[in-house]
């Protein structure tokens, strides 16, 4: 029998499942196709309460665990198919909502964290450059001071939610030479002055999570818009990269889970040469990985949870289960399709377009190599 934590997590996470299933209803094919973003969906997101359950009470939050809203996410991941949104949402929630919580004066959370709490504000977290990828803290956006005020010029590119974003967390250099201590996190408002955000960017899979392209020129922000302290930004984005790398694969276990039932399904009723497929060793034993890679990974990602929960640092643990879990994704939708075979292959088939939505799972948050360097870092190494 399950113990009390798990009961709560099953409940936690069926409650999501089934909101997912009878609210988050659209033609998913469709939306695919056209990179058309749920705005319904969103809404109905924030009014179930996504945003506010891990945020401190005194933020106007509930003060949930982590390890709840990760029941939560895993759910709402195994009842819709939209992982567009649900990716969109997690990037307004670890890189903007979270650090807002955490770091935000309270002047900023008074007048950002409601908004960003009841879905009627978009964040977008402003990090990665053409040059600054990988290597974020080569980047060349920069600040400069003049008077009670910043001045930033640069740009920003590959920047989930950029253009349907209110609120953005851009991060700039204050001194070049400084290299990472010269790192400033910004908050800045959609309708500033010098700030412009291209059309939605194209592209291969997530098509229904907008991404786009920020340009700063000449965009003059008050000096009490930076968040945290002036060359203390790498600690909001280390704390960011925390949360996002340990958390936004869980909504994928759902959807994995859902992917992994159904395959079990097919490989039942689907006959070849006189008997069902599953009865082939070479499909029942790919399926039979796919639940332990599946299992690993869950475990990999609530390990953080609990470690955060505790108030522990999860820096090496966030990137262990980043890059198990994502590579686990995109392994097993492929395999996945292997077994569907040319009825996968179909383009608008859900086995096509989760196979397209895993692929940037290995690449977002820090490739699967950057992980692999954190963990050696965190080794010693």
């Amino acid at each position: 029998m399950p113990n009390r934590i798990d009961e709560q997590r099953i409940l936690l996470h069926d409650n999501a499942a089934r909101f997912a299933r009878d609210q988050l209803k659209t033609d998913i094919a469709t939306a695919d196709r056209t990179g058309t973003f749920y705005w319904e969906g969103w809404r109905k997101c924030a009014e179930f309460g996504l945003f506010k359950m891990a945020i401190p009470e005194n933020c106007g939050g509930e003060g949930a665990s982590l390890s709840d809203l990760l029941s939560v996410m895993e759910g709402l991941g195994y009842g819709c198919e939209d992982q567009g949104l649900l990716f969109s949402l997690n990037a307004h929630l670890w890189t903007v909502t979270m650090q807002l919580a955490i770091h935000g004066t309270p002047a900023q959370r008074s007048r950002f964290l409601p908004g960003l709490i009841d879905g009627t504000l978009i964040g977008a977290n402003g990090s990665t450059e053409d040059e600054a990828g990988s290597d974020v803290f080569s980047m060349r956006t920069h600040a400069v001071r003049d008077g009670d005020s910043y001045v930033l010029n640069g740009s920003k590119i590959y920047i989930t939610n950029a253009p349907i974003a209110n609120l953005y967390v851009i991060y700039a250099t204050i001194n070049p030479t400084l290299g990472p201590l010269g790192i400033t996190a910004f908050l800045i408002e959609s309708t500033t002055p010098g700030i412009e955000v291209s059309q939605p960017l194209e592209k291969m899979g997530l098509r229904t999570a907008l991404m786009g392209q920020i340009t700063l020129k000449e965009c003059r922000i008050p000096a009490d818009a930076i968040l945290g302290r002036e060359g203390r930004g790498i600690k909001i984005f280390e704390s960011a990269m925390e949360y996002e790398r340990g958390c936004i694969l869980a909504t994928t276990l759902g959807s994995m889970r859902r992917s992994l039932e159904a395959c079990i399904t097919y490989a039942r009723t689907r006959r070849q040469f006189g008997q069902p497929i599953g009865k082939n060793q070479a499909v029942s034993h790919r399926i039979a990985d796919m639940k332990v890679n599946l299992d690993a990974a869950c475990e990999l990602v609530y390990q953080v949870g609990r470690l955060k929960d505790a108030g522990k640092n999860a820096i090496m643990e966030a990137a262990c289960a980043k890059l198990f879990v994502s590579e686990t994704y995109t392994k097993l939708s492929l395999d996945v399709l292997r077994i569907y075979g040319a009825k996968g292959y179909l383009a608008e088939s859900p086995t096509e377009r989760e196979l397209r939505n895993s692929i940037a799972s290995v690449i977002y948050s820090g490739t699967s190599d950057i992980q692999r360097n954190i963990i050696a870092s965190e080794l010693g190494l």
